[in-house]
C-alpha cells in the first residue's frame, strides 16, 4: 500500500483505515490555496502544481461513503473539494504529471491502467465495501469503464462536467441532467484562461521588442536614439499591440468574431488593431518610407495576432485535434510569409528614410 504523505499543506487532520492512516482534508480553500491558484493562471509553477497521488478523506467519510476520481493537478483537486462542502468523501486522486484532467485524459495520463494502478496502491477495496467510482465526465476518453469492472470489480460513474454540479449528482442517486452534460465556453471561462496565454506570449516576444527597438534607431532624418524612439519605439508598441490583439481581444471576442477558424478571427483583430495604430501613427503616405512602415504593420500586426489566436484553439472546447492540425497547415505559412514580408518592409523603410 502507498498512501498520501500527511506533509501537505491542506492536510488538517488524519482518518484511520483499514490499510492505515489517510490525510483529511477540508473543503474550505485557504488564502494559500487561493494565492496559488492566481499563480498557476499566470504560469507561475504552473508545471509544479501538483499534490501526492492517493486516497484523501474528505471530513469523516465511512466505509460507505462515495470515492470521487480526479488529477493531481492541485486546482483540479481544489474545486473538487471545495465543491463538496459539508461532505464526507473518499478522493482517489491519479498520478497525471500535474496535467488537468480533460488535457491528461487525451493525453492518457488519466486513463485506465493509471486508474486500477492507483486502486491497487490506495487499498480502496478494504476502505469501502461498495464498488463505486464517480469519475468526471471529461476522463471519459481516457478510461475505459468496461475494462476497469473486469479488471478491478469498481463500476465506473462519470459524473457531471462542473465540480459544483457533484453534490446535486450524488444527491439524486448519480443521476446528471442534460445541463450538466454541457461543457460551456462563457465570456468568464475565457478571460481566465488568458493569462497564461499572455504570460507565454511575452515571454517569447521581450526580445524581439528590443531588437526592433534599436533597429529603429537606423536611418531616418535625426540622430541614432532619436530614431529609436520614434520608430522603435512605435514598433514596440505596434508588438505588444498584436499581442493583445491575439491573446488578450480574440479570447474576449470569440463568438462574435466572423470565421470558424482562430487564426482567422486572430486576423481579424489584428487587422482592426493596425487600422487604429496607423491611424494614431499618422505616416506620411507621400514619401516611399511612410509607405513601407504602413505596408509592414498591415502585414506584421494581424500575423502576429493570428498566430497567438490560433494558439488558444488548446484552451478552446469547441476544436478538434484533426481540425487544429489542418488548421496549422494552412495557416502557419501564411502567417510566416506575412511576417516576413512585413520585416522586410519595415526594414527597407528605415534604411531608405
Amino acid at each position: 500500500m502507498s498512501l498520501p504523505s500527511l506533509n501537505q499543506p491542506f492536510v488538517v487532520g488524519v482518518v484511520e483505515t483499514p490499510v492505515g492512516t489517510v490525510p483529511q482534508i477540508s473543503s474550505a480553500l485557504t488564502w494559500r490555496d487561493h494565492w496559488g491558484t492566481i499563480k498557476a493562471r499566470w504560469g507561475v509553477g504552473r508545471m509544479d502544481y501538483t499534490i501526492e497521488p492517493g486516497i484523501y478523506a474528505l471530513g469523516n467519510p465511512g466505509n460507505e461513503s462515495p470515492v470521487l476520481v480526479t488529477a493531481n493537478y492541485k486546482m483540479s483537486f481544489d474545486r473538487l473539494r471545495e465543491a463538496l462542502s459539508g461532505r464526507n468523501a473518499w478522493i482517489l486522486v491519479l498520478d497525471t504529471d500535474g496535467i488537468n484532467v480533460w488535457c491528461a485524459a487525451g493525453k492518457g495520463t488519466f486513463g485506465t491502467e493509471e486508474l486500477l494502478h492507483r486502486l491497487i496502491l490506495s487499498g480502496l477495496t478494504k476502505i469501502v465495501t461498495h464498488r463505486e467510482l464517480v469519475l468526471p465526465q471529461l476522463s471519459g476518453p481516457g478510461v475505459a469503464a468496461h475494462q476497469v469492472k473486469k479488471l478491478s470489480g469498481f463500476r465506473v460513474h462519470y459524473g457531471p462536467i462542473r465540480a459544483v454540479d457533484v453534490p446535486s449528482y450524488l444527491d439524486s442517486g448519480l443521476k446528471a441532467t442534460p445541463e450538466m452534460r454541457v461543457k460551456t465556453f462563457t465570456l468568464r471561462e475565457r478571460i481566465v484562461l488568458i493569462p497564461i496565454e499572455l504570460v507565454a506570449a511575452f515571454k517569447a516576444v521581450l526580445l524581439i521588442l528590443l531588437a526592433f527597438f534599436l533597429l529603429g534607431g537606423l536611418g531616418g532624418p535625426a540622430g541614432y536614439w532619436a530614431n529609436a524612439i520614434n520608430y522603435g519605439l512605435f514598433a514596440s508598441v505596434a508588438l505588444l499591440t498584436a499581442v493583445i490583439a491575439g491573446a488578450v481581444l480574440t479570447p474576449i471576442l470569440l463568438p462574435i468574431l466572423p470565421g470558424k477558424a482562430f487564426s482567422f478571427k486572430g486576423f481579424i483583430t489584428g487587422i482592426l488593431a493596425a487600422a487604429l495604430l496607423l491611424v494614431v501613427r499618422h505616416p506620411d503616405l507621400t514619401l516611399w518610407p511612410g509607405r513601407l512602415e504602413t505596408l509592414a504593420w498591415f502585414f506584421l500586426v494581424p500575423a502576429c495576432a493570428a498566430y497567438l489566436a490560433m494558439n488558444f484553439t488548446g484552451a478552446s472546447t469547441y476544436t478538434s485535434l484533426s481540425g487544429v492540425k489542418k488548421e496549422m497547415r494552412l495557416a502557419l505559412p501564411l502567417e510566416i510569409g506575412a511576417g516576413v514580408a512585413g520585416l522586410g518592409f519595415w526594414l527597407t523603410s528605415r534604411i531608405i528614410a
